[in-house]
């Protein structure tokens, strides 16, 4: 049976691919305001204005594509039972070849009701105030907002729970709850952090090894080193 690999990925995994994911230290995302575009009052405040900036970033995935650590990840399904966690809401890890991806905070290339948050629609063409569901309640990205509670987290820390080796690759590990995940890894189980400017992590049991690279350089190494654990 092959041993659980639980991976958490963040930003900096997809910034080589040429997305930014992430909120910058001046709170902006793409030269928006994260607080216009990533909270429930910017949807109402402005809904066009958040449409509008989703429709961007879904316009954008048609033209990157996953780099050297995406597929990296999706090769070790050859030896290791692979879960990605990912705080991304970009399709790169799928794309690479990834089969089982968990998304804490939404995916671009899917919508939901206002109305229903369990309706959710695959979506890969401009999201319009016009667009609704059958009931006709207004779709909305299917993101993870600011303020908003994180539907995947329970099963993300069962995963992580479970096990056998965790890897961290290209998150700060600043954004709660999911910088909280690697907390709930077992003991005894080894933790890999791939970053450029890793965050100290405080208070972990485990046994963590830091490598201070990109996601592409590090996941050259991580490579390496998980060799012992097939």
């Amino acid at each position: 049976m092959k041993k659980k690999l639980v991976v958490l990925t963040g930003a900096g995994i997809s910034a080589e691919s040429g997305i930014k994911t992430f909120r910058d230290a001046d709170g902006l995302w793409e030269g928006y305001d994260v607080m216009e575009v990533a909270t429930p009052e910017g949807w109402s405040r402005n809904p066009e204005l958040v449409l509008d900036f989703y429709n961007q970033r879904r316009r954008q995935l048609r033209d990157v594509q996953p780099n050297a650590a995406h597929l990296g990840l999706a090769r070790l399904e050859e030896y290791f039972d692979v879960r990605i966690i990912t705080q991304n809401v970009d399709n790169l890890h799928e794309k690479g070849g990834s089969s089982n991806v968990l998304h804490l905070h939404g995916e671009l290339l899917k919508v939901r009701s206002v109305k229903n948050p369990g309706h959710v629609l695959d979506w890969h063409g401009d999201l319009l105030l016009s667009d609704k569901d059958e009931q006709g309640f207004q779709l909305r990205p299917h993101i993870v907002w600011f303020g908003e509670e994180v539907p995947a987290l329970e099963e993300a820390v069962y995963l992580t729970n479970e096990a056998d080796v965790v890897a961290v690759i290209g998150t700060s590990l600043q954004v709660y709850p999911a910088a909280g995940l690697v907390s709930y890894s077992r003991p005894e189980v080894p933790v890999f952090y791939i970053d450029p400017k890793p965050a100290p992590i405080y208070g972990l049991p485990n046994k963590l090894e830091i490598i201070a690279m990109s996601a592409t350089k590090g996941m050259e190494l991580l490579d390496e080193k998980l060799k012992m654990y097939r």
